[in-house]
Order: structure tokens, then C-alpha cells, then sequence
């Protein structure tokens, strides 16, 4: 059964198409080869997870993780949130790799430590005041009318200063040594923010101290909470001087509640201000992602700062990562405001590598017109191969005349089969020409 065949004009196309495609195949594969190689190079696909270090049950640290792993699951990317004690904890956790990036303290690292993995910085977040509540019925009237306004009137008190992975116990023991203050002169405590607080308001400690934004729900309660008072750090100027990573900030009258002017007065408070750290490691464009959240979680108007400040570069102890310089400095990307994260961060972390690809491929390129037309011209020269080899046997009398027709007669057969782009027919009718020329010298001899 004969198989029906395709008219000639359909099969001239399939092979000039067969043609371009062969002809372009060195190109084709070099280009196939140095996307692979730069995409191998540049990894521009980060993991889906990402493990972020926070804090203690219903801290700042806490709250904000939740907002930094909803922001970033709108991106694709799932976060892990990894409850911790503190800031100090959290830098640990960072330097031994068991986490990708965490909130950290000012004060708590100034450098990268000897054999642990480096971090960056991704700027600045937000102030962390100083908070040191207590209870107003201790002092000796006891009506409930006490007021602290320096670290020396907790002598002999209980004191709880944090779990030891939140940094506060180490700058307190700065502080006790600023007022000459022996630590063994306070009953010490050490519990995390909310079980020291249930026996704050029991009655089994006298105050606490923890280091929290504003935000904490610890902070709105305790702001809130009759018979509980916040500190006043008078000197909160002389603290700063003494410790460069300390700054003073005033808490306004009337901040928490205007209606009933809570506070009823200006306290004046020392703050740190916390970062985002991230490990050196860690993919550039998850560390873009989380400096784009910082902007968005940070960047508007709160209790210590106006909208913008945060986030900010800092003070440059830990180096800036360039993902989040670039942010700071130009907000997000234009690819990212209409395409996915994903495929736009393909796209911006490709586009140098595509362009130095098509500069390196611009060359090769002009190598295809030429290797197109030896295919297409190869298909009619060969048979000149043929009606040469034909006149030679005819000149050296090694075959007949009659013979050589018929093997002319054969080759004109397979010469009509031929099939070249209308450019080219020029050269099949002069083949045909010359096959004509042969064949009248065959039958005159």
C-alpha cells in the first residue's frame, strides 16, 4: 500500500525549515550551554524556606516574626518561625548556621566571631526601649505612690532581668556597674517576659526589666496595668554617653491612652535599636525579600520614631548586605510590582548574564547564513561530483557512450528530485544546463 505523498511545494518548505534549523543548531546549542552555565553561576532560584529566629511567647520579636512570615508567604516563600529566648540566642543560633536570619540587639555583637560564619546586616529595624516595670505600693508609705527614677532605689528588691538568651542580664550588669551597684545587692530572677510577669502581678517579684518595642503585648498590658509603674530613666542622656549602642527616647504623655493620659507624664527611657541579621550564606534574593518586608513591617510612624526612619542602614558594625542597599536606596524593583516574585527575580538576576551571552553569541551568529547556504548548495553540487566523473570515464574510453547515457539518464532522474528554496533554483537549472551539454557530447561521440 502506497503511502500518498506530500505535494512538493509543502515538502520544499519542511526541508528549507529542516535547513534553517540544522543551520542554526551550532548557535542554538552554544547559546543552550551558557544560559546553563550562568544560570549554574548566578543560582538565581532561592529555597521556598527560610528559618527565622524571634523570641519569647508575646515579645515583639515574636509578633514581628508572624508579620515577616505573612509577608513573605505572599511571595511563595515559607517561613519558619523559631521561638528563642533573646537577642543573644539569636546570635548564636546565626553563627552555628541553625538559623538563615534573626532580630538582634545593638550591643549584643559589634563584629563577627572568630571561625563562626559571617553575617550582614539588613538594616536597622526599629528602637527597643529599656522597660523596667514595678510594683507602686513598695516604697515606705506604702499607698501605692512609689516612683523609680534610678537604678539604686531597687536595692534590696526583686529584680527579674530576663532569661540569659535575651542580652538584657549582661547590659544590666553593665548598668548595676555605671550606679555602683553590687549584683548580689538585688535578688536576681531569671524568667522569660511572661512568666515574670504573672508573678509580678502575684506579688512574688517586686519589678522586671526586659527590652521590647512598643508593640509587645507584654508592653500594652503592663503600660495599662493599675498599680504597675514604668521606670523613669532621668539620667537616660549620661547612659547613652556611656554606651554608644544606647540611645535616650521619651515616652509622651498620654502615647498609650489620650482619653485617660497614659502615661500621665513624659518618661524618659534608653533604647537599642534592633536588627535583622543574616548569614552571609543565606540565597541574595531571600535576603532581598525580607529587606523588601523590613520596609513594608517598619517603615511607618510609631512611639519613638517618625515614618521612614526605620529601616536605616545603622551604624555599619555589621556590614549591609547590597540586596538590602539597594532597597533602602530604591525601594522595590519595578519587575516585582507587576510580576511574581519568583520569575521576576529570574528575570533581574539574569538579564546582565543575558546580555553578555547575546554579545558573545552576535559573533557566532554570522556563522549561520553561510552554513545555510553550503547545506542548501551542497545538494546540487554533488551531482556535479557525479557529471564529472561521468565526462572523465568518457575522455579515458573506459566505458561506452551508450553506457554513460544511461547513468546520465539516471543522474537527470535524481537531479529532478532536488528540491531548493526559490533563491537557489538558479543553481539546479544550471546543473540541468550542464546535464543538457553533457549528454549532447554523448550523443555526437
Amino acid at each position: 500500500m502506497q503511502h500518498p505523498q506530500l505535494p512538493r511545494s509543502v515538502r520544499a518548505a519542511l526541508l528549507g525549515t529542516w535547513d534553517l534549523i540544522t543551520s542554526a543548531s551550532p548557535l542554538v546549542i552554544a547559546a543552550v550551554g551558557l544560559l546553563w552555565l550562568a544560570y549554574w553561576w548566578l543560582d538565581p532560584m532561592p529555597p521556598k524556606t527560610i528559618t527565622l529566629a524571634t523570641g519569647p511567647a508575646q515579645s515583639a520579636y515574636s509578633d514581628f516574626g508572624e508579620r515577616y512570615a505573612k509577608a513573605l508567604r505572599a511571595n511563595g516563600i515559607d517561613v519558619v518561625l523559631l521561638p528563642t529566648d533573646g537577642s543573644s540566642a539569636n546570635l548564636e543560633l546565626l553563627r552555628t548556621g541553625q538559623v538563615d536570619a534573626g532580630f538582634v540587639q545593638g550591643g549584643t555583637v559589634d563584629n563577627n566571631a572568630d571561625g563562626a560564619e559571617p553575617l550582614l546586616s539588613l538594616g536597622d529595624l526599629f528602637v527597643e526601649p529599656i522597660w523596667l516595670f514595678y510594683r507602686s505600693n513598695l516604697g515606705p508609705a506604702g499607698n501605692g505612690t512609689w516612683r523609680v527614677d534610678a537604678l539604686s532605689q531597687l536595692r534590696h528588691k526583686r529584680l527579674n532581668v530576663g532569661a540569659s538568651g535575651s542580652g538584657v542580664p549582661t547590659l544590666m550588669n553593665a548598668l548595676f556597674d555605671m550606679n555602683h551597684m553590687e549584683p548580689k545587692s538585688v535578688t536576681l530572677s531569671r524568667l522569660a517576659p511572661t512568666p515574670a510577669t504573672v508573678e509580678l502581678l502575684d506579688g512574688k517579684i517586686d519589678a522586671l526589666v526586659f527590652a521590647s518595642a512598643p508593640e509587645a503585648p507584654l508592653v500594652q498590658m503592663l503600660l495599662q496595668t493599675p498599680g504597675i509603674r514604668l521606670m523613669n530613666f532621668q539620667q537616660n542622656e549620661a547612659y547613652a554617653r556611656r554606651l554608644p549602642f544606647l540611645s535616650p527616647v521619651t515616652l509622651p504623655n498620654g502615647i498609650v491612652d489620650l482619653a485617660r493620659r497614659q502615661p500621665p507624664d513624659d518618661v524618659q527611657l534608653i533604647a537599642t535599636t534592633t536588627s535583622m541579621l543574616a548569614r552571609e550564606s543565606l540565597h541574595p534574593a531571600l535576603r532581598q525579600i525580607l529587606a523588601q518586608a523590613a520596609v513594608q513591617i517598619h517603615g511607618q510612624a510609631g512611639w519613638f520614631n517618625r515614618a521612614r526612619e526605620y529601616p536605616n542602614a545603622g551604624n555599619g558594625k555589621i556590614p549591609l548586605a547590597p540586596e538590602a542597599e539597594r532597597v533602602l536606596r530604591s525601594g522595590i524593583p519595578s519587575l516585582q510590582r507587576y510580576l511574581p516574585f519568583t520569575f521576576a527575580n529570574l528575570v533581574e538576576r539574569m538579564w546582565l548574564a543575558m546580555g553578555i551571552i547575546i554579545a558573545v553569541l552576535l559573533p557566532l551568529g554570522k556563522i549561520a547564513p553561510p552554513l545555510y547556504a553550503f547545506r542548501v548548495r551542497s545538494r546540487v553540487f554533488r551531482w556535479y561530483g557525479e557529471l564529472r566523473h561521468l565526462e572523465e570515464r568518457l575522455e579515458a574510453g573506459t566505458s561506452t557512450p551508450a553506457e554513460l547515457l544511461e547513468e546520465l539518464n539516471q543522474l537527470e532522474v535524481h537531479v529532478e528530485k532536488v528540491i531548493v528554496p526559490l533563491s537557489y533554483t538558479d543553481e539546479l537549472y544550471t546543473l540541468r544546463h550542464h546535464i543538457a551539454l553533457v549528454r549532447s557530447r554523448l550523443t555526437t561521440t
